[in-house]
């Protein structure tokens, strides 16, 4: 499971922020997920409340996106969004796509006290 490592890290992260903008809590955290992260929301949340505990983020709210991934065609030429590995080009089916992101998990947004 490495969503514990990954929540971690961005607890790190939001701490840090947090800090430097003078906040003694963290009430609501905003991840975006990638189409192609393997991450599993469940697990997520699961982690972040343990990582949370005994931190200034303990309590608070997680909200959970999600963003496609984004790919180029080489059989169209055409830059596309797709949801999955398994996904092929929207525009002409053709499973030919070089994968340009999609596999990330970025903090989007904090709110502290």
């Amino acid at each position: 499971m490495h969503e514990i490592s990954l929540c971690l890290s961005a607890l790190e992260l939001i701490e840090d922020q947090a800090r430097r903008h003078g906040g003694n809590r963290i009430t609501g955290v905003w991840l975006e997920i990638g189409a192609l992260s393997c991450i599993e929301e469940e697990a997520l949340r699961f982690c972040f409340d343990s990582a949370c505990r005994h931190t200034p983020a303990e309590g608070c709210r997680l909200h959970v996106s999600y963003a496609p991934a984004q790919a180029w065609c080489w059989q169209c030429g055409t830059r596309v969004s797709v949801q999955g590995y398994e996904s092929g080009c929207p525009r002409c089916g053709s499973h030919a796509l070089r994968v340009e992101s999609g596999d990330q998990l970025q903090v989007k947004q904090i709110e502290i006290d």
